[in-house]
């Protein structure tokens, strides 16, 4: 047990540790892709005397990469990215486990920033962030805590939005590298994670069937791609609102209806969010919205449901279960909002399957050790995944599986590689 991460971290109650080395030890037996990496990193040591910050939804599949990213020889430093995914049990393993922790279950919003912010005081080497949170405090509020900063990786399609917007401006201020638009991130993790994770966490918190029902998916990208498969999987009719023309001809091919929000708001039974806008269910929406209508958010910030103009709307607001409140209109019709809009998959249940998050994080870890050996070649730029690393990891993944594939012969080789 490390003194160090004890006394400088900020949990709830180190005495839930036993449960959280439960939670990590579950995860770590269904990583084989991340455990490949430890070994690794254990021989290589590719961190050895460097901080690295983590801003990541803190549950035990995050700890896990923790781990690894320490096995590297990393002072690892972590806080979470939303204050409903933290889980405090987890927080207790880590520190335990001599990484410092700043998270906390459900703190209020300026607890929440605090604590950010106090993982980025130990002025890290290099960062994995999520939603750009870090990116955000250190050049808007905290610049000189990005003194040392080598580089980082980033996790999702929001924050590296807001990373090319810093880019574009000519004022961000190192290398990150693009993890979300990796082809083993998105076409797994956004498409088969998020698809299962956000209906664990509907049928989790509202035990209720889906089948019969019908289902709004806001948003076809490749996240909404996998919350609409496995809705059609649980037996829904499936609607899709969408603004891209293209994807909204993609979803009317893959048999699913197209209506824009004001007339889908009309029927949608369940309505989840994938967009990473602001807004996309709003107050019109809320005007003729169907009674008992049940919404969630499965982007990175709660700001897809429009909470203040649903509020507005509503005469009475009350909790009727565990992460669900009902907000009832003047008119009788009653809508429910599960965890307050934000990610139902992390806020209302254990984020992705571990077997997923195996493929996404050796993804951060590997990023993490590609941006330390190149950030001076890099420079101040947003860059993708190598394509040598992505592929990587996928063979790590069919090693797992104990999944063999063929390989090209020379002469195909060379017959790719001509125009004859």
């Amino acid at each position: 047990m490390t003194t160090k991460a004890i006394q400088e971290s900020m949990i709830t109650n180190l005495s839930l540790a036993s449960e959280g080395h439960l939670k990590i030890d579950w995860v770590e037996a269904h990583m084989p892709v991340l455990n490949k990496i430890r070994k690794q990193f254990e021989v290589e040591q590719p961190f050895k005397g460097l901080k690295v910050s983590i801003c990541l939804h803190l549950e035990a599949k995050t700890a896990y990469l923790a781990k690894v990213v320490q096995a590297g020889g990393a002072e690892v430093t972590i806080t979470g990215s939303n204050p409903l995914s933290t889980q405090d049990d987890v927080c207790a393993a880590l520190v335990e486990d001599g990484i410092t922790v700043f998270a906390k279950y459900n703190p209020e919003p300026d607890e929440f920033k605090a604590l950010i912010i106090r993982a980025l005081e130990s002025k890290p080497d290099l960062i994995i962030d999520d939603g750009s949170d870090f990116a955000s405090i250190l050049h808007a509020e905290r610049p000189d805590l990005a003194v040392n900063i080598r580089g980082g990786a980033e996790e999702t399609t929001t924050g590296i939005i807001r990373l090319k917007a810093l880019h574009k401006e000519g004022i961000l201020k190192f290398p990150m590298v693009a993890v979300n638009d990796a082809y083993c991130k998105y076409l797994f993790d956004n498409r088969y994670g998020t698809g299962q994770s956000a209906w664990d966490g509907i049928i989790r918190t509202t035990n209720l069937v889906v089948s019969g029902k019908t289902v709004v998916v806001v948003g076809y990208g490749w996240v909404g791609k996998g919350v609409a498969m496995r809705a059609k999987g649980l037996g829904a009719n499936v609607v899709v609102t969408e603004v891209d023309a293209i994807r909204a001809v993609e979803a009317h091919m893959d048999g699913f209806g197209v209506l824009p929000m004001i007339e889908a708001a009309k029927v949608g039974d369940f309505f989840i969010t994938v967009t990473g806008n602001h807004s996309v269910i709003r107050g019109e929406h809320y005007d003729v919205i169907k009674d008992g209508a049940i919404l969630s958010n499965a982007g990175h910030f709660d700001v897809e449901v429009n909470k203040p103009e649903l509020a507005e709307r509503a005469v009475s607001v009350r909790t009727v279960r565990r992460n669900i409140e009902e907000y009832k209109f003047e008119d009788g019709r009653k809508v429910y909002l599960i965890a307050e809009g934000r990610l139902v998959n992390l806020a209302a249940a254990d984020g992705h399957p571990a077997e997923i998050m195996d493929t996404t994080f050796a993804l951060q870890a590997l990023s993490l050790k590609y941006v330390n050996e190149h950030y001076e070649s890099i420079g101040r730029a947003v860059v993708n995944v190598p394509y040598e690393l992505d592929e990587q990891v996928a063979r790590y993944k069919l090693d797992g599986l104990g999944i063999h594939i063929d390989t090209l012969s020379e002469s195909q080789k060379k017959y790719l590689d001509s125009w004859q």
